[in-house]
């Protein structure tokens, strides 16, 4: 059986107080174009974006739960990321 259902975009807005576009939801489109129209239409009712991003759903590589401990290893073994880890030099009062 063929699959014929269009595929699946991930939609992204950056709102006119933003800096950063967030993911809003996901929607099916026949193409980037389409899909930008569409996610305006559904995401944007009320002119809250001023920038739209979409991403087909299969170009996203994403890593799995079962390897959260080695991925997100905690930060103690890294000392160098504390503040601490620095020295600050002498005559520097506000940091």
């Amino acid at each position: 059986m063929v699959n014929k259902e269009w595929p699946l975009w991930e939609v992204f807005i950056r709102s006119k107080q933003g800096l950063n576009h967030k993911h809003v939801g996901s929607l099916r489109a026949a193409d980037a174009e389409m899909a930008v129209d569409n996610a305006r239409d559904v995401y944007t009712r009320r002119s809250e974006g001023i920038s739209i991003w979409v991403v087909e759903s299969n170009s996203i590589h994403a890593s799995h739960p079962s390897e959260a401990d080695s991925l997100f290893e905690p930060s103690h073994s890294k000392v160098y990321r504390h503040p601490t880890f620095y020295e600050v030099p002498d005559g520097i009062e506000h940091m």
